[in-house]
């Protein structure tokens, strides 16, 4: 079997194999196929696209390129949950905590933000003491013991995917739905969870702009799921302004500690009983989903996912009193208040410009060496639909580092579109694609 027979295959809009497929993966992975023929292929599958049945195929031989994870060890139904991407969406660390009072397991393996999108991983980091990177022993132990460990993706998980996405990254050929779908899923396989449900952000701050290629890419993703045995559902959600009030990380986690008292923004909460109650349902096919759902609201009203949120730090070395003693999150000190410049109803709040602001206060990374500082973010004060005075709070800046500051400050105004109409409040769950 030769590459340049292979890519001419798919120049000719032929389909390609199983066996030719997990011929090309291997044999990248392994360093004997050079990048220029993988870009050369890589390119042709832009243009003529892969079916179902490839696409498949493709994420499975990606999966068996490294180590996937043993979870048999885990007593029960061991489930997980992936997002997109998206500005202020600490979903996560609401819904973690939320499942395990109720009952479930959540085996999770997150990782780093990059660019305008936060990281689970570093949510976590800003918590002082919280180890992010646990055994594989240690990792199942706590997920028996407590129902909840997050912990950052091994080196190997997935290998061939690392090595095809930074060569897409510079060839131009990110954008396909069959890359992308087994790229996100190879991942999801091979941590080794029993059910996975998806959040596929459309809008402003998502990678998907539209709600056609979000409805391509959650039923990619759902099929590759589903052909490879695993109980797969994906909820479309809006992406179109920040989730919640928090950009930034120490910012966040307060945000998730005051969502798991019962105050938590309106949207987040929206989205995470939404979530929540498919997960449930899917590991516990019995209950409803008017069911499934009191039960979380019931872990919230009883203060069950509050405790469990504490144990789950605790366990990950990190201190449990930060859900009490915020202080204990070394939120930036300085704060800058952005006022609006004039009266109306805020139309639209540009995520990714809320995003950016964020990033270059130190809140992200435009580099993966980048380092970052916990404390700075942004809080928003008004969302879309709200009405706003001239001179009312927009949104707080919290900074360090001022060297950003007044980019930050456009950014945000740039951000926010006012308008002197009465704006509706917009729907947050877009679809449901089972």
């Amino acid at each position: 079997m030769r590459m340049v027979d292979l890519i001419e295959k798919k120049r000719n809009k032929e389909k390609l194999s199983k066996k030719e497929i997990d011929f090309i993966i291997k044999s990248y992975t392994a360093g004997e196929i050079p990048d220029y023929q993988m870009s050369a292929l890589l390119m042709a599958i832009y243009f003529n696209k892969m079916d179902k049945e490839e696409t498949l195929n493709l994420t499975l031989a990606m999966r068996d390129s490294g180590d996937t994870l043993d979870l048999s060890e885990i007593k029960g139904i061991k489930v997980d949950k992936h997002s997109t991407g998206g500005v202020g969406d600490k979903t996560t660390l609401v819904l973690g905590p939320m499942l395990a009072a109720c009952g479930l397991k959540l085996a999770k393996m997150s990782g780093r933000g990059l660019g305008h999108t936060g990281g689970t991983i570093d949510k976590m980091e800003s918590i002082p003491g919280f180890k992010t990177s646990l055994s594989m022993e240690a990792f199942v132990k706590q997920v028996n013991e407590l129902g909840i460990a997050i912990t950052g993706q091994t080196g190997n998980l997935a290998p061939a995917d690392k090595k095809i996405y930074a060569l897409r990254d510079v060839t131009a050929t990110v954008e396909n739905i069959s890359l992308i779908a087994s790229s996100i899923m190879s991942k999801k396989l091979a941590s080794g969870a029993d059910s996975i449900c998806l959040d596929v952000k459309v809008g402003s701050g998502a990678f998907m702009k539209t709600i056609e290629d979000a409805k391509k890419l959650a039923s990619a993703m759902v099929e590759i799921g589903k052909g490879a045995g695993k109980s797969t559902i994906a909820i479309i959600s809006e992406m179109d302004e920040p989730l919640g009030l928090a950009v930034g990380n120490s910012l966040e986690v307060r945000e998730v500690i005051e969502s798991l008292k019962g105050r938590g923004p309106k949207d987040l909460m929206e989205l995470v009983y939404c979530l929540g109650s498919y997960m449930i349902k899917s590991a516990k096919p019995e209950v409803s989903l008017a069911d499934a759902r009191k039960m979380l609201e019931a872990s919230i009203t009883e203060g069950t996912a509050l405790e469990k949120f504490k144990v789950f730090v605790k366990a990950q070395g990190g201190d449990e009193n930060v859900a009490n003693d915020y202080s204990l999150l070394k939120i930036a000190p300085r704060v800058i208040e952005v006022l609006s410049k004039e009266e109306g109803y805020v139309a639209h709040i540009q995520s990714d410009l809320i995003g950016h602001a964020s990033m270059i206060l130190g809140g992200g990374r435009q580099r993966k060496e980048d380092t970052i500082d916990y404390g700075v973010g942004i809080e928003l004060n008004k969302k879309v639909s709200d009405k706003v005075l001239e001179n009312e709070l927009l949104a707080k800046i919290y900074v360090n580092d001022e060297t950003n500051l007044a980019n930050a400050i456009d950014d945000i105004y740039e951000a926010f579109r006012i308008e002197k109409e009465e704006i509706k409040e917009p729907v947050l769950i877009k679809e449901i694609v089972e």
